[in-house]
C-alpha cells in the first residue's frame, strides 16, 4: 500500500455519533442500548464517541430547516419538543468512567448557554477523569427559545461563543487568571485543576464557513466540523481555512476536519465495506481526518463489537494503521 499524506501529527480518525436522544422516554431498558454500544465502540477501536446537545425545546422546530436561523436547509429535528436528550457532559462523564480509548466529543455543545467558568470547571474536570480523552465541538446553534430560557440575547449568540471560548482558555493556561470583557471581568482568579491536555480542551468550532466562523477557528481551533452545504464537501472549505489560520499567524499543523463517511450500499442496501474504504485515502491526502460514520449499529454488545470491529479494521487498513 502507497503512503498515505496526513496533515501532520494527527492520525485519520473514525467516529461515531451516539443518539443521546429519544423521540419518546426510552422505557423499562432505559439507555443501556447506548451505553452498550459506548462499550463496544471502546473495545472494538472506534476512535470518537460523538454526542450532541440541546437543553430546552420550543414549539417553533421548523426553524431547524432555516439556514438563515443557524439550521440546514431540508433539516428536520429527529424528536419533537417532548423527546427526550441527555445533557452532553453529564453523559460522557459516565461514558468515560465506562470506556478507556475513545476520544470523547461533543457535536456540538451549545456552550454559550453555559456560565463560562463553570463549564470551564467541569470540561477541565472531565478531562482530567477521561485521562486526557475530551475534544469540545461548539457552535451557536438555530433555536431561539434555547437563549431565552437560560436569559441571553439570541442575536448576540456569536460573541457569546467567542467569550465562552475566551474564558475557558484563560482559565485552563493561567495560574492566576485575568480577563476583561463587556460580560464579565475578573483578576487573580485560580482555578484548578487544569485540563490534562496542553494548552487546555482542543476546541473544534462548527459552522458554515462565514466571516464570523473563520475568525472564530483562527482564534480558537484546534479542528472544524461543517455545517449546512459545505458538510457535503468539506474539502472545498479548507483553503479558506488555511488562509484564516495563516492571516492569524498560524499554520494548519495538527489542524482537524471531519467528514461524513460516504458508506456505498450494495443492490441489497448492506455496505459495500471495500467499496466504503476506497474513498477514505483519497479524503485523507485532501486534509481529512476525521470520519464520521453513520452505522446501523446492533443495540446488543456482543453483535455491535463484532460489527464494529470488521469497520474499524478496514478503516485502519485503508489509512495504512
Amino acid at each position: 500500500m502507497s503512503a498515505i499524506h496526513r496533515v501532520e501529527d494527527v492520525t485519520p480518525a473514525l467516529s461515531i455519533q451516539l443518539l443521546n436522544f429519544a423521540a419518546e422516554d426510552p422505557g423499562p431498558g432505559g439507555w443501556q442500548p447506548l451505553f452498550d454500544q459506548a462499550l463496544a465502540a471502546d473495545e472494538a477501536g472506534i476512535d470518537r464517541l460523538v454526542i450532541s446537545d440541546h437543553v430546552v425545546f420550543g414549539e417553533n422546530l421548523e426553524a431547524y430547516a432555516r439556514p438563515e436561523l443557524g439550521g440546514t436547509e431540508g433539516g428536520q429535528q429527529p424528536t419533537g419538543p417532548d423527546g427526550h436528550w441527555l445533557e452532553p457532559l453529564t453523559l460522557l462523564s459516565v461514558l468515560a468512567g465506562m470506556t478507556q480509548h475513545c476520544r470523547l466529543h461533543t457535536a456540538i455543545l451549545i456552550a454559550a448557554l453555559r456560565r463560562p467558568a463553570t463549564l470551564a470547571k467541569s470540561l477541565a474536570t472531565l478531562d482530567v477523569l477521561s485521562g486526557g480523552r475530551l475534544d469540545l465541538g461548539v457552535g451557536v446553534g438555530w433555536q431561539r427559545e434555547e437563549y431565552e430560557a437560560a436569559g441571553l440575547a439570541y442575536e448576540g449568540r456569536g460573541h457569546l461563543l467567542n467569550h465562552s471560548l475566551d474564558v475557558c482558555q484563560t482559565l485552563w493556561t493561567e495560574t492566576r487568571a485575568h480577563h476583561e470583557s463587556d460580560y464579565l471581568n475578573f483578576d487573580a482568579i485560580h482555578c484548578m485543576p487544569k485540563p490534562l491536555q496542553p494548552g487546555g480542551v482542543p476546541l473544534w468550532i462548527s459552522g458554515t464557513l462565514n466571516k464570523a466562523v473563520l475568525k472564530r477557528i483562527a482564534r480558537f481551533g484546534s479542528g472544524w466540523i461543517p455545517w449546512g452545504p459545505i458538510a457535503r464537501d468539506p474539502v472545498s472549505g479548507l483553503e479558506q481555512i488555511r488562509e484564516a489560520l495563516s492571516a492569524a499567524g498560524r499554520d494548519d499543523k495538527g489542524f482537524q476536519v471531519t467528514a461524513s463517511l460516504p458508506v456505498v450500499r450494495d443492490s441489497n442496501r448492506e455496505m459495500d465495506l471495500a467499496q466504503t474504504m476506497d474513498a477514505v485515502p483519497p479524503m485523507v491526502e485532501k486534509g481529512i481526518t476525521d470520519f464520521r460514520a453513520a452505522l446501523p449499529i446492533p443495540p446488543e454488545k456482543s453483535a455491535a463489537t463484532d460489527y464494529l470491529s470488521g469497520i474499524v479494521e478496514a478503516f485502519r487498513s485503508a489509512v495504512g494503521r
